[in-house]
Formats: C-alpha cells, sequence, structure tokens
C-alpha cells in the first residue's frame, strides 16, 4: 500500500506524493550510512589509545609519566597539548575539506563523494596504523579528517534526498545509529586490545579500515540519488530512479517537484553566496546552531575521553574501558529510540525532552565530583559507579535527540539551490566545534575541575531556549517544501522569508 503525504506547497498547487518504503532503499540507506560507522569508530577509537600505556609511552612519554606518578593530579594527569591534538586534528581536517566536499557533491554526486571519502579514511588508516613519529600520527588524523568531512558532507544528504518523507527521520537517523555502532565496536576493541603488548594501539588503529573499506564497496552498488542526477541535467536517469526507489510507475508528483527545485537551484550561480541573502537567514542560523549546540551538551567530551575521564573517577585501565563499552551499549539503544520515535513524537519534542535529562545529569555529575573527587584521592567504588550510571543516562538522552538530529535538521531544511553549500556549512561548524572541545577538554577539566559539568549544563539551558521559541517542527514535511510551509509560516523566521522573491532576482 504506497504511502501518501498532501503537498500544498508544489510548484503547481497541491499534489500526492506517493511511494512505497522499498527494499532497495533500506539498503541503499544502510549501506550510505556506513560513514557513520567510520566516524563514531575513530572517536571511540581515539580516547582508548590515549589512555593506553604502549601509546603514551612511545609518542607521548611525558603523559605517560605524569599518568603513573601517584600524587599526579587526578584533574590534570592528561592535560597535554600535543595529545589533544593528536584527537583534535581530525575535526579541523574535516572543517576545511567540507567545502571542497560541497563543490563535489554537487559536481559529481552524493555517490561519488561518498566512494572519495572511504579512499581518503583508507589512507589515513596506513599512516596512522604504521606511525612511527608524532608526525606521521598528525599525517594519518588529516587524511581521516578529510575522510569524515566527505562522509559528513554526502551520507546525510544522500540519506534524505531517497527517503520517502514520512519515514524521512528514521532512514537519516541511520547515520547517527551507525555513529554509535561504531563508537560502541571501538569501545569493545579498546577494551581487549589493551592487553595486547606492544602493538595494541596499532591493531585498533588499523581496524578502522574496516568501515571504510565497507563504505567504499558498497558505494559502487547503490543507486545516485533522483535530486542528484537531475541537478546534474540527468532528468531520464533520475525519473528512472525516481520509479526505482519509490516502487511505483506514478512518481510524476515527487518528480515534478524535484525538476521545480532543480531550475530554482540552477538561477544560483553562486550558492555560498546566496547563503547570506536574507532569505536564507533561517535555514543557516538553524543548521549552525543544532552543530553547535550540539557539542556544547558536552557528548563528545564524554565520548572522546570515556576512558580517561574513568581513569581519572578512580577506576583502572581495564575497568575504565569497561566503563566505556557499557555507555557505548547505552549510546547505540537510545539511538533506535530515536528512528522510532521521530517521526511520530517529532524533532521538537525529543530535543526539549532531552535537554531537561541532560541538564539533570550533568549537573549530578558536577555535584558528585565537586563533593567527592579532590586532586589525589580516588572515588569510592559505589560513587563511582553511580558517576558511570549517570553519564549513562546523559548519553542516552542526547542519542535519542540531539545526537541524531543534529544532522537530520540541517539534512531537510535547505532548498535545493542551497542545500550542499548550505550543509557544507553545516558540516564545518559541526567539526570546528568537535576540533575546540577536543583540544580545549583536557585543560579545561585540569582548571575547571568538576566545574566543567555546570559549564555544558549552562550551555543546556540555553540549548532548550532557543528550541522552544526558535526552532520550527519539520516532521511530514517534504523537504522540497519547507520554504511554504515551514519558514513562511513560523512566527519570527517568516519575516526573513518576506524578502525571498527579491533575493531570487539579485542571485540571477
Amino acid at each position: 500500500m504506497p504511502a501518501i503525504v498532501m503537498s500544498n506547497a508544489g510548484p503547481n498547487g497541491a499534489k500526492k506524493l506517493e511511494g512505497k518504503i522499498t527494499i532497495y532503499v533500506v539498503i541503499c540507506g544502510v549501506i550510505a550510512a556506513t560513514g557513520g560507522l567510520m566516524f563514531g569508530y575513530d572517536i571511540g577509537i581515539s580516547g582508548g589509545v590515549t589512555s593506553m600505556d604502549d601509546f603514551l609511552e612511545e609518542f607521548f612519554p611525558v603523559v605517560y609519566e605524569r599518568k603513573h606518578k601517584a600524587k599526579e593530579d587526578n584533574y590534570c594527569k592528561y592535560d597535554n597539548q600535543g595529545l589533544q591534538l593528536f584527537t583534535s586534528s581530525l575535526y579541523l581536517a574535516a572543517l576545511v575539506s567540507s567545502f571542497v566536499a560541497s563543490k563535489v557533491c554537487t559536481k559529481h554526486g552524493r555517490r561519488l563523494t561518498m566512494q572519495a571519502a572511504s579512499v581518503f579514511f583508507l589512507v589515513g588508516v596506513i599512516f596512522n596504523a604504521a606511525a612511527r613519529n608524532i608526525a606521521m600520527l598528525i599525517v594519518g588524523r588529516i587524511l581521516l579528517g578529510v575522510g569524515v568531512g566527505f562522509a559528513n558532507q554526502a551520507v546525510p544528504l544522500f540519506l534524505s534526498e531517497i527517503a520517502p518523507v514520512h519515514i524521512r527521520g528514521a532512514l537519516n537517523i541511520l547515520f547517527q545509529l551507525d555513529v554509535t555502532i561504531g563508537i560502541f565496536v571501538a569501545n569493545i576493541v579498546n577494551y581487549f586490545v589493551s592487553s595486547i603488548h606492544p602493538w595494541g594501539w596499532r591493531l585498533a588503529l588499523g581496524l578502522a579500515g574496516v568501515p571504510a573499506t565497507m563504505l567504499c564497496l558498497g558505494s559502487m552498488v547503490i543507486a545516485e540519488t533522483p535530486t542528484s542526477l537531475i541537478e546534474r541535467e540527468q532528468p531520464m536517469e533520475g525519473l528512472a530512479m525516481l520509479k526505482k526507489i519509490r516502487g511505483i510507475d506514478n512518481v510524476n508528483a515527487e518528480y515534478e517537484e524535484i525538476l521545480h527545485a532543480c531550475e530554482m537551484a540552477r538561477q544560483v550561480k553562486q550558492p555560498f553566496r546566496n547563503l547570506m541573502k536574507r532569505s536564507s537567514r533561517p535555514q543557516l542560523v538553524i543548521a549552525i546552531a543544532m552543530q553547535v549546540f550540539q557539542q556544547f551538551t558536552g557528548i563528545n567530551a564524554i565520548m572522546f575521553y570515556a576512558p580517561v575521564l574513568f581513569q581519572t573517577i578512580g577506576f583502572k585501565n581495564d575497568a575504565s574501558l569497561l566503563s566505556a563499552v557499557i555507555t557505548g551499549i547505552v549510546n547505540v539503544l537510545s539511538t533506535v529510540v530515536s528512528v522510532v520515535l521521530v517521526d511520530k513524537l517529532g524533532r521538537r519534542f525529543l530535543l526539549l525532552e532531552a535537554c531537561g535529562q541532560m541538564l539533570i545529569t550533568q549537573v549530578a555529575i558536577g555535584g558528585v565530583l565537586l563533593v567527592n573527587l579532590k586532586s589525589t584521592n580516588e572515588l569510592e567504588h559505589g560513587v563511582a559507579v553511580w558517576v558511570v550510571v549517570l553519564v549513562c543516562l546523559f548519553v542516552s538522552s542526547f542519542a535519542w535527540s540531539w545526537g541524531p538530529l543534529g544532522w537530520l535538521i540541517p539534512s531537510e531544511t535547505f532548498p535545493l539551490a542551497t542545500r550542499t553549500a548550505g550543509y557544507a556549512f553545516a558540516v564545518s561548524s559541526n567539526m570546528l566545534f568537535t576540533f575546540v572541545i577536543a583540544q580545549a577538554f583536557l585543560s579545561m577539566m585540569c582548571h575547571l575541575r568538576a566545574g566543567i559539568f555546570f559549564f555544558f549544563a549552562a550551555w543546556i539551558v540555553v540549548m532548550g531556549l532557543f528550541v522552544i521559541f526558535l526552532l520550527p517542527e519539520t516532521k511530514n514535511v517534504p523537504i522540497d517544501e519547507m520554504s511554504e510551509r515551514v519558514w513562511k509560516r513560523h512566527w519570527f523566521w517568516k519575516r526573513f522569508m518576506d524578502e525571498e522573491a527579491l533575493d531570487k532576482k539579485d542571485s540571477v
């Protein structure tokens, strides 16, 4: 039975968009989402490797010595800019490469961009696994970053464009689900290779090539999106692909909408310049804000350095890695919750519920550490277990809200004319602030101590107010009708859309 979605904002008035949830779309979505596995595995593996003695002794001997001093400050034992640069250099490279990926995505398609992502990532894996000095490590991380920048640009756009409107949220969140699975797998790898001396860390870094190989091979067999084909002046191929992914022949309404969107996009000769126009401001502000807020929940600070964090509060090496595995399981299962509920409850509900839960847990973690963890003591076992429980509650709320929706909402809100350019800003914003948090977290923990959790809690309050007043609901709205059905009806953003017609004339 085809799903029918009423659309009252197409170029020729009200339309019915028909389509089935086809096996082919699901397969394409699952394969493309393996780009998230690459990203997630790296997030999880970095923190584990940087807590392994063999790795620290070879590349960061100062940190190794500081770690094993009995009276070293709990909050400062890992404070080292070189160690933080190992983790964060990837995100700086991803920031820059996302703008190049935007051009590649538009000119050569989403699928080829994903292939390029996997190749860059594989070369970076080779450099890291074979590293003999810090320079090789950093070069490897930069190449990994280029791969991440390309994948994070192409995959969410691909998923949003092939998905039927009524499951667009669920299909898009496959990317974030794979990110969480990647983190979980990395935590398990960290746990087992930490006892393999002295090359366990090389194995951990080298296994990052597995998801990259999966994406490389998979991207050779999946379809290009109809939107990308039509955008690149292949209308017949686009129509044939649209029929294939929808499972029906009557796709005229959706095809006409894509044609209309592509015609409007061709009139825009400079999409990045067009993003600076007043009528593009709502989508751009939302896209950048979602990425910035995603990082200032504090999630990557916890996920990057979960093994380090748990060692700081008193767990031994294996126990800290095992605790990170537990949070990884919670992360995966909670993302499944988002897949099930996002198109039923809507984006705003999940975001606001999570703000409340994350605020409570961040304040609670900060309070427990403030009272119980001093510079040189260890937490009592019972207290440390409660910290792990609170971290799991925090991770669960993030995983069904700001994690997946931070990628979903920007991918579905831009018109085609500025879609790849706008999403490049979203990806680069994410990478910029991921870089800032990754580079600064261990130093912040050293100087703010338990207060770092109150720092992130304050940002969560700001995020909640942003959602309440400025974030519209996009559930069940066709991707090419956001302007008419969302932005022009929002109490605040509609004032920016009044100048849309004038902006279009200026952009021709």
